[in-house]
């Protein structure tokens, strides 16, 4: 692929620090939006006796659960652990190269009640706090420094089961960021990081008012914005999409939104040919992503 102009960027330093001091570039209001992990969250505020009291870390930690998702997040220096509650010997196994926390013994369905009945957690959960906020500007930062680097971006992809698999094809291929909307996008949450299996330690989460500008910035630091489009004429596999690449998906049945599409320098698809000719917006991430590595 050769080289490109990059586009116009702030006019002056001064002008991109003033975008950075006053959020206009990364939002900081409320994350808004309903998924699927509102069930596991409403459950939290009705601690059963043996944890009732304090549920540890105040209103913005979550909890999280499942061996993978709980064992990396007790290995990342970033990640501020509360508590580790744990049913029969479930926490024996992490103690493989992991400084523990005081484990608290509890019965099954205690953790059940926390996190919810519905979910996979094999008697293990950690209260954390979120991870600390990357900004966009420091992973243009970070591709700037590599010739060979990719991103994710994701269109207002809002199901936490979506994006944890996609921070988890993101962690397995090599991208250094996983990129979306500060509103209509899943939070971080236990269900995101259960379905991510401890890829969220390891890939960052990067959330941006303005995708549109976000994409701007990332061309500024020499990405090329590639998006996923079933209706495209070039495949993935026909376009030479070497250096630095931002691979754009929208969610399902939407797909990429209007303004998205034209940031995009070039708009590919998969070549599906069987009678459902669309995937899970997970299934395209983790074919993209390898398509891109390979």
């Amino acid at each position: 692929m050769s080289p490109r102009k990059p586009p116009k960027t702030p006019n002056s330093p001064s002008d991109k620090f003033e975008g950075r001091r006053s959020g206009k570039f990364r939002g900081d209001g409320p994350r808004q939006g309903r998924n699927r992990d509102d069930h596991a969250r409403g459950s939290e505020t009705k601690l059963p006796p043996e944890l009732s009291g304090h549920a540890g870390g105040g209103s913005g930690s979550y909890w999280i659960f499942g061996h993978h998702a709980v064992e990396e997040a007790l290995k990342n220096p970033k990640r501020r652990i509360h508590r580790l509650i744990a049913a029969g010997d479930a926490a024996a196994a992490l103690g493989r190269g992991t400084q523990l926390p005081a484990v608290e013994t509890v019965e099954r369905d205690v953790i059940d009640k926390l996190v919810g009945r519905d979910v996979v957690h094999q008697g293990i959960a950690a209260r954390v706090s979120p991870l600390p906020e990357t900004d966009i500007y420091e992973i243009c930062d970070l591709g700037r420094a590599r010739e060979q680097v990719c991103v994710v971006v994701l269109d207002q992809v809002t199901d936490p089961h979506n994006v944890g698999a996609i921070l988890r094809s993101a962690a397995a291929f090599g991208a250094i960021a996983v990129i979306l909307t500060e509103r209509h996008a899943a939070p971080e949450s236990g269900i995101l990081a259960k379905s991510a299996s401890g890829a969220l330690e390891h890939v960052p989460l990067v959330r941006v008012t303005n995708l549109a500008r976000a994409m701007e910035e990332l061309k500024a630091a020499g990405f090329w914005c590639i998006g996923l489009a079933a209706e495209a004429k070039q495949t993935l596999s026909s376009v030479k999409s070497g250096g630095r690449v931002a691979m754009c998906l929208g969610a399902e049945g939407a797909g990429l939104r209007r303004l998205t599409r034209e940031n995009c320098d070039l708009l590919v698809r998969l070549p599906t040919a069987g009678p459902i000719d669309h995937l899970n917006v997970s299934n395209a991430a983790a074919i993209s992503l390898y398509e891109l590595a390979r």
